[in-house]
């Protein structure tokens, strides 16, 4: 079972934060333990020091002149004597051979003397300075014990003695309440980063869930879906935005797919009714009329031609869909090509009364790197358009223009002109801007559409200037051959 977004970012940031967790709190007990015993030190220093100012200048015996009794912790022979219930002790200097007493309260018992001297903070005391250790006591099964060791100065400034001091510190290094309230603080702030990460988990999971159950219902078939796009995380509004548009997008498609068959039925059906109704024709005797039998053939030709025509502009559409429009791209003079085409549609002309002008440069400045059947075929169409549209009497320009990169062929008629809302719209399929004209003048809606695939699978462009009263003018360009070549 494949687990929930949610769950996998809540509990990887549950795993974050406990590793952090780790981490933090072993810095923070290592810092507040070093800060609690650098605490311990500097107060069993100031005590000692104190206690040794107190005794500068008085005359320590060189050895106590009473037996050792627990009232004064003080062995016969000793240089030592305990000073107060506080657990300091007084050691005489120079060490005699023998047992010291250190402070009894931690340490129960004597240490010899050599020993006693080796110690470091002894060492430092002897020499004048007041100083501190840890160490641990066996005898107290590996306590740790803090001790403290200050100079006693005698009235010829030299050390005539030692105050000696000890505390013992937490098994754990802290204390126990000091421990708690730093496991708390801890915990607590654990508890309060996850409740943040879990938190942060939805805000991050929300805008992916709601895009898997829209992605859901669009492979359903439910287009219509939209998600929200206002994460503060830009990532996250940006797949919401892009998948917002991927949704209208495909809704759009799909609407122009479901247009486009309607349109190709309804293309398709014209002709075939007309074939159906002039076969059944034919069935019911009409062959045998010779004349009559000539019109009804004339008519299925047309109505074939027509459909064939249908045909092939579909497939070239589709083919360019699929990027699998096949061209032979080589250079050619546009100029040319484009007198080549107003012969062959100067028929059409006459029967429209409408006369055709070219205006282009000198030969051999129109040279482009294109198909040329295929380009031929789009100044048909757009020659073809404009011819159904100019009014009688008015004239159709073409004029090519040349630039180092490109070469452009417009086409312009003095028709009614297309409205704004319109002209965008102009180069879909079987749109049209008078619907009903431009099928009974037998116009399938797809010349335009195919121009604009013919144009731009060469690489080119095309666009359409028009307004109201004022005709229209179709743009196209193509790669000059020097551009090609470079």
């Amino acid at each position: 079972m494949k687990t929930p977004l949610r769950l996998r970012l809540t509990l990887s940031h549950l795993l974050v934060v406990l590793t952090g967790m780790v981490l933090a709190g072993t810095l923070a007990w290592a810092a507040v333990e070093n800060l609690y015993l650098s605490t311990q030190r500097d107060n069993l220093l100031s005590q000692a020091s104190l206690t040794a100012l107190a005794l500068e200048g008085a005359d320590l015996p060189a050895s106590p002149p009473e037996p050792y009794s627990q009232t004064t912790n003080v062995s016969p022979g000793i240089h030592t004597r305990l000073l107060s219930e506080s657990g300091a002790v007084i050691i005489g200097v120079p060490f005699p051979e023998g047992q010291v007493q250190v402070p009894p309260e931690l340490d129960p018992g004597f240490v010899p003397a050599e020993e006693l001297i080796t110690r470091s903070e002894i060492q430092d005391a002897l020499s004048g300075q007041a100083s501190t250790a840890v160490r641990r006591i066996h005898a107290l099964n590996g306590q740790r014990v803090l001790y403290a060791a200050a100079p006693v100065m005698g009235t010829d400034g030299q050390v005539s003695g030692l105050v000696y001091l000890a505390t013992p510190l937490p098994p754990r290094g802290l204390p126990g309440d000091l421990t708690w309230k730093l496991v708390g603080a801890i915990l607590a702030g654990g508890a309060f980063a996850s409740l943040i990460g879990m938190a942060l988990a939805r805000n991050f999971a929300q805008p992916l869930e709601d895009l898997d159950r829209a992605a859901e219902q669009v492979s359903k078939g439910n287009l219509g879906q939209q998600v929200p796009a206002h994460s503060a995380v830009r990532e996250l509004a940006n797949l919401g935005q892009s998948f917002n548009q991927m949704t209208e997008n495909l809704r759009q498609t799909d609407e122009l797919k479901n247009a486009f068959i309607a349109d190709v039925t309804h293309e398709l059906r014209t002709p075939l009714t007309v074939l159906k109704g002039t076969v059944e024709t034919l069935e019911d005797g009409a062959l045998d009329d010779k004349e009559g039998r000539r019109k009804l053939l004339v008519s299925m030709k047309g109505e074939t031609e027509r459909l064939i025509r249908l045909v092939n502009q579909l497939l070239i559409l589709a083919r360019s869909d699929a990027g699998a429009l096949e061209l032979d791209q080589r250079e050619f003079d546009l100029g040319e090509l484009a007198q080549e085409r107003v012969i062959q549609l100067a028929p059409l002309a006459e029967r429209k009364n409408v006369h055709i002008s070219i205006h282009s440069p000198d030969q051999g400045l129109c040279v482009v790197n294109a198909d040329r059947s295929r380009t031929a075929q789009v100044i048909d169409n757009l020659l073809d358009n404009a011819l159904r549209y100019a009014p009688p009497e008015s004239t159709v320009i073409i004029r090519l223009e040349a630039q180092p990169d490109w070469v452009a062929c417009s086409i312009e008629d003095a028709g009614l002109g297309i409205p704004a809302a319109e002209l965008t719209k102009i180069f879909d399929r079987f749109y049209r801007v008078e619907a009903s004209r431009d099928r009974a003048s037998g116009g399938s809606g797809l010349g335009l559409a195919i121009a604009k695939s013919l144009i731009e699978a060469q690489g080119g462009t095309i666009q359409a200037i028009s307004q109201l009263g004022q005709g229209t003018r179709l743009i196209f360009s193509l790669p000059a051959y020097k551009l090609a070549e470079n």
